[in-house]
């Protein structure tokens, strides 16, 4: 709706009433009109109410200077009528003697005397409050006191029977400043007090302030002392009581700080008289005695004191009443009601020493809670050092020592009595509580990824797959990882910064990973954990010392009176963080050997991911979290460099000196090292176990086949090998043999099924102990199900016989289980030593099943066909092998008839590795075993043997290198591109 313009208008605003009849209308005029006419009304109203409000009070005032005027003729007309009084008395007793007229006099100078004590006893209480406003207490104390002296000079103290004194009765103004001067010792008793508690008050302040209390109080020096600390221990209790907050914390505990110190500086200035001989108060650097010199000038009776120290001494050259007062006025003095004795250094000592000890448990109380709300070891060490900054200032260090010499007779460290115990706990609790959570989240990280691994384990046997992270399918085929590439698997900077300067804080690149089998989950784990131990560690680095402050300020640090060693419980601090580190990591491997307790009796295809992912994380967390040895080693020992000279001189070095340098940190950091090594080991094993279990019975079930077709159905092809005989007429007979060259399927399948299965999480960074350790156990395994087989009784029904063909392949398959599956021997131990003894008793019974003369012919064809196949599956089984027993016979095989080329492993790796090197020496061996060492192999048909060499390993750069023999040609290892990659 809209607004009327004529009720908005302001009669303000209306200046020609013309302009009205031009803008609105009639009505809208009319409504003006009464508009205007109602403010009117209004007005007027409000005014007649004004005036009459006041016109009452006109009327009263009028009545008021009426009175006034009366008041004031009749006192006019009154000292007239005295004056003509006194007058005509004059006159009348003009003959009178001279001694009327003296008496006069005296009488009237008496009437003086009272006039001016009456004067300024009505001017002591304005003195006295404006020198309590300004501060001098001791200056009221004193008119104060001399205001009483007044009251007992002109007796104005209530007479007996309730009746008031002559002067009162003459004078009654003074009733009422009698009863005014009476609040006055209280007034001054409380401001004096509360003075003492302020830390920015003056010694002489002090001093003025105790001396007042004395006055007033008639008490002695030691319980102004007892005042004194009193004060000082309430405003301590003040200073702790305030609303905590962040920023005020610091400026609270800085106060109290101050507070203490300058109540030492302030007691020895006030209190402490130095012995007979010394120099006397006021004459050395230091001032003290200030109570006993202020009181002396105050109270001293002798004559120099007197006019150096007058109550009224700046009255004297104002107002002529001042010489009507008597002498007992002018040269007033207070005076202590007993005598003040010197404080006995002993009993300062112990009063001082009594107050500390009391206030110390006050502020350790107050300071401790106020700690709690300081949630980070940077504002702890923001405290401190405002603290130190505090007590290094010139101001407190340069006599420090002096006082507390001279008060307690021994150094008081304000720091380290009071605070740093107080400090030291609350980062020891802040450490503990952050590396609890930690751990918590930790525990909590791992468990929920447990829990994925098992989920995609079972929807992955289960052939469903609910869109889970390829993390957790890494998890499950780390080959699928290892394989696959991905854009961080190099570094942006890897083509000018090498490896070697790369430091460990630094990024490392995603095949760097993938080389030590680090699946995405073992690097979020450890990434995750690393980061909030690094966030730790910055924190803790701003409450130790940094290099700058080594080099620049460590020698001085500490040097001043006062000051004290920021650092000193750097090594407790360090403690503090490796103590909640270790206990965060111990905590972690408790709740995997839960999960692998929970795992180990018969683990399932889902818990084996989960158990191998505990392996990989206790394996990897040394490394991948390098802020965990910092926390533990310290930042200087995590961070120290090796040092220079070659690597055979650090060794002799570290050797000759590995038992004498470990510090406890360092053993405590090889020790978790050895519980982490130890839970990836019992986790690895739990895993080879459950491997070598379900292998191990697929095989076993194999051997004990029972069934001709079962046994037929895991035999291999054999060879077909020529040998020549001598006969007993001196001719050569050749006869056809037959031998195994390969084992039974069976075998083949448990060999390929843990390569594969070795391969599938990682083999090549599995703990080599690990792995001989799986190796070992289906060795054991397998000759237990040999060992089983020779139980069997022959004479069972359905059993199948064992015939020499079947001894001979199983004979075969044992000792290449052995060869594969076996550990290397030793330099200087027989290979009989390692092996087991099972393996003798089932290789005796397999031979006693093959004909004697027989075995006699097959044996050393048998150790051929056995050398030739572990060299050709030594690159399948390459991890089942080992790198020690791959070329243990390649010096053995120069001289040979079939020189194998078997990829060797190089010591100095190059970009390609694995690649068949070519050199003189096969060379060489190739021409000296075609015509040397005929005699010493049997022989076999060219065409077996052209087959057998066309299918080894390096066939094919043999076949050209033998090309460059013939035709001359320029050998393919001496291109310049090949060569090159080469080197």
């Amino acid at each position: 709706m809209a607004e009327d313009p004529a009720l908005s208008l302001r009669v303000s605003e209306i200046k020609d009433p013309a302009v009205l009849f031009e803008r609105y209308n009639t009505e809208e005029i009319r409504r003006i009109e009464r508009k205007v006419r109602g403010e009117i009304e209004q007005k007027k109203e409000e005014l007649r109410q004004m005036v009459g409000e006041r016109y009452r009070d006109l009327i009263d005032a009028a009545d008021t200077i009426g009175e006034m005027r009366q008041c004031s003729e009749s006192v006019v007309q009154s000292i007239q009528d005295m004056h003509q009084y006194c007058h005509s008395l004059k006159q009348g007793k003009a003959g009178a003697s001279s001694c009327g007229r003296e008496s006069q006099r005296q009488w009237q100078e008496k009437f003086y005397t009272m006039a001016s004590q009456i004067k300024l006893l009505l001017e002591i209480p304005e003195r006295i409050w404006s020198a309590m406003e300004a501060s001098q207490y001791l200056q009221a104390t004193q008119l104060y006191l001399l205001c009483c002296h007044l009251h007992s000079q002109l007796q104005l103290e209530a007479a007996t029977g309730g009746h008031y004194s002559p002067v009162l009765a003459r004078f009654p103004i003074l009733v009422r400043q009698v009863a005014t001067t009476g609040h006055f010792r209280s007034t001054i008793l409380l401001d004096s007090r509360s003075l003492l508690r302020g830390r920015a008050v003056s010694d002489q302040a002090i001093a003025e302030a105790l001396v007042s209390t004395m006055l007033l109080e008639g008490s002695s020096p030691r319980q102004a002392l007892a005042d004194f600390l009193l004060a000082r221990k309430a405003s301590i209790h003040q200073l702790l009581n305030q609303p905590q907050h962040g920023a005020r914390i610091k400026a609270q505990v800085c106060s109290l700080v101050e507070l203490l110190v300058t109540t030492l500086y302030q007691a020895y200035a006030v209190f402490y008289l130095p012995p007979e001989g010394g120099p006397r108060p006021g004459e050395g650097v230091l001032s003290c005695g200030m109570l006993f010199s202020t009181l002396d000038n105050v109270t001293s009776t002798t004559p120099a004191a007197k006019g150096s120290r007058r109550v009224l001494q700046e009255e004297t050259s104002t107002g002529s009443w001042f010489t009507y007062l008597p002498s007992s006025i002018t040269e007033f003095q207070p005076a202590l009601r007993t005598l003040a004795q010197p404080i006995q250094k002993e009993q300062l000592r112990e009063t001082l020493q009594q107050w500390i000890n009391t206030c110390k448990e006050d502020i350790c109380r107050g300071v401790g809670s106020l700690l709690v709300y300081v949630k980070s070891l940077k504002g702890l060490a923001a405290i401190r050092d405002a603290v130190w900054d505090l007590l290094s200032s010139d101001s407190i260090s340069q006599h420090w020592n002096t006082v507390c010499q001279r008060l307690l007779e021994r150094p008081l460290a304000v720091w380290d009595d009071f605070l740093q115990q107080l400090f030291l706990q609350r980062l020891q609790a802040i450490t503990k509580d952050e590396t609890e959570a930690i751990s918590t989240s930790s525990v909590q990280l791992l468990t929920s990824a447990v829990r994925d691994l098992e989920g995609q384990t079972i929807h992955t046997s289960s052939g469903t797959n609910p869109g889970s992270g390829r993390s957790s399918q890494y998890e499950v085929d780390v080959a699928s990882f290892l394989w696959s590439e991905s854009p961080g698997d190099l570094l942006n900077d890897a083509g000018w910064v090498s490896v070697n300067q790369r430091g460990q804080q630094q990024q490392r690149s995603g095949l760097a990973m993938k080389t030590q089998a680090l699946t995405p989950c073992v690097q979020n784990f450890c990434s995750s954990m690393d980061a909030k131990l690094k966030a730790r560690l910055d924190d803790l680095q701003h409450y130790l010392p940094s290099q700058d402050t080594v080099s620049s300020s460590g020698p001085t640090e500490g040097s001043s009176a006062s000051s004290f060693n920021r650092f000193t419980d750097s090594p407790a601090v360090e403690e503090a963080l490796r103590g909640g580190c270790l206990a965060c990591v111990r905590h972690i491997l408790s709740s995997i050997r839960s999960e692998l307790a929970a795992a180990s009796p018969h683990p399932s295809l889902a818990r084996l991911s989960s158990v191998l992912f505990m392996a990989r994380l206790c394996q990897s967390m040394g490394e991948l979290c390098p802020n965990l040895k910092h926390c533990i080693l310290g930042k200087q020992m995590g961070s120290d460099s090796t040092p220079m000279g070659t690597p055979r001189q650090g060794k002799k070095l570290g050797k000759a000196r590995a038992a004498a340098e470990v510090s406890p940190a360092q053993a405590k950091w090889a020790g978790l090292k050895e519980e982490l090594l130890n839970c990836s080991m019992e986790a690895y094993r739990i895993w080879s176990s459950a491997l070598s279990k379900v292998l191990l019975d697929k095989f076993g079930t194999a051997l004990h086949a029972e069934s001709a077709g079962a046994i037929l159905t895991t035999a291999t092809n054999w060879e077909d090998l020529e040998i020549q005989e001598e006969a007993e007429s001196g001719s050569s007979i050749t006869s056809k043999i037959r031998l195994p060259v390969q084992p039974s399927w069976f075998v083949q399948s448990l060999l390929f099924q843990l390569c594969v299965e070795v391969n599938r999480v990682g083999g090549h960074a599995l703990p080599r102990p690990t792995l001989q350790e799986l190796l070992q156990t289906c060795l054991t395994q397998a000759l237990q199900h040999y060992h089983s087989l020779t139980q069997q009784d022959p004479s069972k029904e359905g059993v199948f016989p064992m015939t020499q063909n079947r001894a001979l392949q199983l004979l075969f398959d044992l000792r290449y289980l052995n060869t594969t599956l076996g550990s290397k021997m030793e330099e200087g131990k027989s290979s009989r030593s390692h092996q087991d003894p099972r393996i003798h008793d089932v290789c005796d019974w397999l031979e006693s099943c093959i004909d004697p003369f027989d075995l006699d012919v097959f044996t050393p064809l048998l150790n051929t066909n056995l050398n030739r196949l572990s060299q050709r599956t030594s690159v399948l089984l390459g991890l089942l092998m080992g790198s020690e027993k791959q070329f243990a016979s390649r010096s053995s095989s120069v001289n040979s008839q079939e020189a194998y080329n078997i990829l060797p492993l190089t010591s100095n790796q190059i970009r390609f590795g694995l690649l068949p090197l070519s050199m003189s020496t096969v060379r060489k061996s190739k021409s000296a075993s075609r015509g040397s060492d005929a005699p010493h192999q049997p022989q076999a048909p060219p065409s077996s043997a052209a087959d057998g060499d066309s299918f080894r390993p390096g066939s094919l750069f043999r076949q050209l290198a033998d090309q460059e023999e013939d035709s001359g040609a320029q050998s393919l290892f001496k291109l310049s591109w090949l060569s090159g990659m080469a080197k």
